[in-house]
């Protein structure tokens, strides 16, 4: 607990931390892998390379200053970062690496401005968070570790499947080799991977494209042009090949409630709203699953979401949009997500409405959505790379 010089301190400095909190937290990551290259894997460095990462953590460091005196608020908005590191594995004896680093970052930027007592008090504010966020992974671990088929840190999966979904994703059907069974998980939930590549073990973040069966994990990935990962995924595993899973994780799920449901995805986006098309159904709810893509060539899932739509005719309706193509190419729609099209499908009855896609899709289909008189508590989204305001650029 900080004591009261702590907290005036806190509350003093916070404007100034603020004002240099990105050029802080540029030079923290840099000084972090310099110091510790060890934690370099667990980080993607195209979100290092495009200034996703640290903006992510200087919005978490001023969130959690804003709202650490109340620790429901705390632990709900912490809920997003909490799953990324179940998914990644994060232990404790991780945190004072982020804390050394984080303040020595601290001291290079604002230089003499931070006293020992001001450094006190900051290091004691992260040390605060940390706790909380080691407590609330710690529970999180223990829950999933004692479910039917739950583990503790990795598993071994052979892939056991694979389908070529479109022009640029495949699917990868992963079952255990220990051969017992596999925890559910909820679907829209998200699976961490870790890979060795070229002798370097790399982890990544992927959806579970599948439903929950018991016995196998499926995961559809998208190539990336230069993705080190995605092309390794593409270019050189296969049936048989075996990688490491973490347990499932992820905010992006579905209530208990009987109200209509609104899936809108963009590309591969698409994954988590699969599972949670089926789940949404299985509740007996009214689904409108709206999808975009580039082309026909670039169409995930076709074949699949009819079968469903087939299935549930009387309770799903499946819309395509295609960015570009002809009235040859059997979309519903060519052109792009705008106000006009979700206006049109979307259901009466106080709808939740969910989307994934890119970071533009997002901010069109949340501004629309807005626009129309949904309300942010019924608007849910999730970013495959680092979160960050729909606003933002």
């Amino acid at each position: 607990m900080l004591t009261d010089q702590q907290e005036s301190l806190i509350e003093a400095t916070a404007p100034v931390v603020a004002e240099h909190l990105d050029a802080i937290t540029k030079r923290f990551y840099p000084l972090m892998f310099e110091r510790y290259p060890e934690v370099a894997p667990l980080f993607n460095q195209a979100h290092q390379a495009d200034g996703g990462q640290p903006r992510v953590l200087a919005s978490a460091v001023l969130a959690y200053v804003q709202m650490r005196k109340d620790p429901d608020q705390a632990r709900e908005v912490l809920a997003t970062v909490v799953s990324k590191h179940v998914s990644l594995g994060i232990q404790p004896d991780q945190y004072p690496i982020v804390g050394e680093c984080l303040m020595a970052a601290i001291g290079e930027v604002l230089g003499d401005a931070v006293t020992p007592e001001i450094a006190d008090a900051w290091g004691a504010l992260y040390q605060e968070l940390a706790d909380l966020l080691i407590g609330l992974e710690a529970e999180a671990y223990h829950e999933f570790a004692a479910r039917p088929g739950g583990w503790q840190g990795t598993r071994t999966f052979r892939i056991a499947e694979t389908r070529q979904e479109s022009r640029v994703i495949r699917s990868f059907v992963l079952e255990p080799v220990d051969g017992g069974p596999v925890a559910d998980f909820e679907p829209g939930q998200f699976i961490g991977v870790r890979l060795t590549i070229d002798g370097e073990p790399v982890y990544r973040h992927y959806s579970l494209s599948g439903t929950p069966n018991g016995r196998s994990y499926r995961i559809s990935i998208k190539r990336e042009t230069g993705g080190r990962v995605s092309e390794y995924f593409h270019d050189r595993l296969d049936v048989g090949d075996t990688l490491e899973l973490l347990q499932p994780s992820g905010q992006l799920t579905l209530d208990e409630a009987s109200t209509p449901v609104m899936l809108i995805s963009g590309g591969v986006g698409q994954t988590p709203m699969l599972p949670m098309a089926c789940r949404a159904l299985e509740q007996g709810r009214r689904v409108v699953y709206l999808h975009a893509a580039q082309e026909r060539a670039h169409h995930a899932f076709a074949e699949e979401l009819a079968a469903l739509a087939r299935e549930h005719a009387d309770h799903l309706t499946s819309v395509t949009l295609y960015e570009r193509g002809d009235e040859d190419d059997r979309a519903d729609h060519i052109g792009r997500v705008n106000r006009e099209l979700l206006a049109r499908y979307l259901p009466e009855g106080d709808p939740e409405c969910y989307f994934v896609g890119p970071q533009g899709f997002m901010t069109a289909v949340d501004h629309a959505l807005d626009s129309l008189g949904v309300p942010g508590e019924r608007r849910h989204y999730e970013h495959f790379g680092p979160s960050r305001p729909l606003q933002a650029g």
